[in-house]
Parts: C-alpha cells; sequence; structure tokens
C-alpha cells in the first residue's frame, strides 16, 4: 500500500512532529539524519514525509500532492484554504499580537492608523471586526522597525515572549489570537483513506494528551 504522504513545516515544527513521531515509537532515522533530502521514509509507519515551507504545506494538502500537513494557525489564518483542520498538536505555541510604541494611545482620536505586519489578511480581519478602517503595510524582514521609522503606527505580529518588542521600545495593546501547530487534511483523502488517517490522527492525539 502506497503511504501516506504528510508535508511538515521546516524548522522548529518539523522538529517538534518529529519528537512526537519518535514518542510514537515510529523508525525517525531518515528524519533526524536527513542530509539535503526533502522527502524521507518512516518505513515503520508507512509513512512519507515532506519538508516544506510553511505555505507551501498548505498548497500541497490543498491540491492532493500531500494527503496531511502540520502547519502553523499563524499561516491557517493568513492563507486559509480548503482542507481539514483536525487537531491541535500543542506545540509551536504564541501569539498574534498589536503592538505600538511605549506610550502611544493608539484608539485615541481620528485619524486612519497604519500598521505594519507580515499577515495582511490577518490584520485586515482583525481591524474589519472590530469595525475599524486601517491602512496595512506588507513587511517581510523585522516588523518591528516600521514604527521606529514612523512608517506604522502599530504592528501586527507573532509573539512568543514579547522580549523583541521591549528592546525596541514597543508594547502589546491587545492580543489578536493565539496559535499552535495545527494537522490537516487534504478533503479527497480524509474520504479515500479514512482508516489510515483516523489511526494516525488518533495516535497523534493521544500523544499530544499525555504530553499536556
Amino acid at each position: 500500500m502506497k503511504p501516506i504522504r504528510i508535508a511538515l513545516t521546516k524548522g522548529r515544527l518539523e522538529k517538534d512532529t518529529v519528537a512526537l513521531f519518535q514518542k510514537l515509537g515510529f523508525d525517525c532515522e531518515q528524519l533526524i539524519n536527513k542530509g539535503r533530502k526533502l522527502i524521507l521514509e518512516v518505513p515503520d509507519a508507512n509513512l512519507e514525509v515532506v519538508l516544506a515551507k510553511a505555505a507551501d504545506v498548505i498548497t500541497y494538502v490543498e491540491h492532493g500532492a500531500c494527503d496531511m500537513g502540520v502547519v502553523g494557525k499563524d499561516t491557517i489564518m493568513e492563507y486559509g484554504g480548503s482542507f481539514f483542520e483536525v487537531l491541535d498538536l500543542g506545540f509551536g505555541r504564541c501569539r498574534f499580537a498589536l503592538a505600538a510604541k511605549k506610550g502611544n494611545d493608539f484608539y485615541g482620536g481620528y485619524a486612519v492608523r497604519t500598521i505594519a505586519s507580515k499577515y495582511p489578511n490577518v490584520t485586515r480581519s482583525y481591524f474589519e471586526a472590530k469595525g475599524m478602517d486601517v491602512d496595512i503595510v506588507k513587511i517581510e524582514g523585522s516588523v518591528e522597525l516600521a514604527p521606529l521609522l514612523s512608517l506604522a503606527d502599530a504592528i501586527v505580529d507573532i509573539v512568543e515572549t514579547g522580549t523583541t518588542l521591549k528592546e525596541n521600545g514597543l508594547e502589546v495593546i491587545e492580543e489578536v489570537a493565539p496559535i499552535s501547530a495545527r494537522l490537516i487534511v487534504n478533503t479527497a483523502a480524509i474520504k479515500l483513506r479514512k482508516t489510515e488517517i483516523e489511526d494516525l490522527t488518533a495516535k497523534m492525539e493521544l500523544a499530544v494528551r499525555n504530553a499536556e
């Protein structure tokens, strides 16, 4: 039987998922000593692992190139897509936050605010829900620079500890949304390979619950 193909977000989420697979007793030799390979086998679990960038994990799962994927909720919120989000894996925890220069009265006055973010769609949705009109500037690098250079009044970004914000004279005004790694499944695969996918998901869920 052909293996279930699962796309993992390269980097930290990849490492955390491999650790989860190890907890399940899977043979993760290829995943640990991967060299430059991007498609790897977990032979005893009949799994084929594809390593990809976060946004590409969604693309591969949505288009059926992969049956399943592990990706951050931040990427799901930004890109959307048609797939099933079946499990909160509990790792990669952080949050989206709205932050501005310390002492800045962000909600004072009537001027349209400019927000800098790597996540324009998340930012737009957040302010639309508040009924606020904002101008959004997309930044690819260190988004904390935007308020310091007077390019933006505030930023919407991923915050883990808040140290980078503090060191740059910024502070969190509001939490936007919590983030963690999610297991997603292709809409056709969930029907065609129901038993295998449900079995793997159940094992992963049990391991996540035991780790809490």
